[in-house]
């Protein structure tokens, strides 16, 4: 009887240990995307705590807030999991530079839902690269929101060079939503990145982005790069922060962030 008993308790403190085999890998905080995905039955909630952007002409400076922009992943098999993403509010503030004029918006954002596929080594371990479509609902208003619903197709890959050092790759090609909030039109571009293990707990990713818009009223190349830390708290609770730069005109000047992840 004791064996028996023994033995069942010792099955019973491995059921746990069993459902959270795979390392949390949360999608923040680089500008890019992982190719991992959470297990099946695993929930992983990832918010922005407070997420900045500045930009800054001759003619006007715009600062854009996101608040508690979160994306939730859940994994339904050991290859794919489901997203729902939403930005529940955004104030973007233009102040005209000539004028003097001050123009404030709040707005509530979009819904974007979509799935992640891997391809091979779900993990994110060695060579591992997924697929990941999703489709954006025009919930939210203009300038937070699109206006109108888009599209995208990005293919995530990561390449492990040792033990600390992965190489990432996250091209895209999307169909945005026009400037005017009408219409949609072609948008591509991919994402460069070195993740560094610093620590057992602590990371750091560099990353390079270049992105083509062609928006028939304002059509640009956005060009920037970023750089990000996060620390792992525990097996399964992330935190994060980061800044992105722009490298050329089109591209905003400066983009600050903070976040935190956490899996259920």
């Amino acid at each position: 009887m004791r064996r028996i008993a023994g033995a069942a308790l010792a099955a019973a403190l491995l059921v746990p240990v069993a459902a959270q085999a795979r390392d949390y890998c949360p999608t923040r905080p680089g500008l890019g995307e992982n190719p991992c995905v959470v297990e099946k039955g695993t929930l992983s909630v990832e918010t922005a705590l407070a997420d900045w952007e500045h930009d800054r002409s001759a003619e006007e400076r715009t600062d854009t807030l996101l608040v508690a922009d979160t994306l939730l992943r859940f994994g339904v098999s050991d290859r794919a999991e489901l997203q729902l993403e939403w930005q529940p509010y955004g104030r973007d503030v233009t102040r005209d530079r000539v004028l003097g004029e001050t123009e404030r918006k709040d707005r509530v954002g979009d819904v974007t839902l979509g799935a992640r596929v891997n391809l091979a080594n779900p993990d994110g371990s060695g060579f591992s690269w997924a697929v990941q479509p999703s489709v954006t609902l025009p919930v939210g208003r203009q300038p937070i929101g699109g206006g109108d619903w888009g599209a995208s197709l990005i293919v995530p890959v990561a390449y492990a060079l040792g033990d600390t050092l992965t190489l990432e790759l996250t091209p895209e090609v999307a169909a945005e939503v026009d400037e005017d909030g009408r219409g949609r039109h072609l948008a591509y571009g991919n994402v460069l990145g070195l993740e560094l293990e610093l620590t057992d707990a602590l990371s750091t990713t560099l990353e390079g982005e270049v992105r083509r818009d062609d928006d028939p009223v304002e059509p640009a190349t956005i060009v920037r790069g970023a750089l990000a830390l996060a620390w792992m708290a525990n097996d399964d609770t992330q935190l994060d922060v980061g800044t992105a730069f722009g490298l050329n005109h089109d591209t905003p000047d400066l983009r600050l962030y903070a976040g935190i992840a956490r899996r259920f």
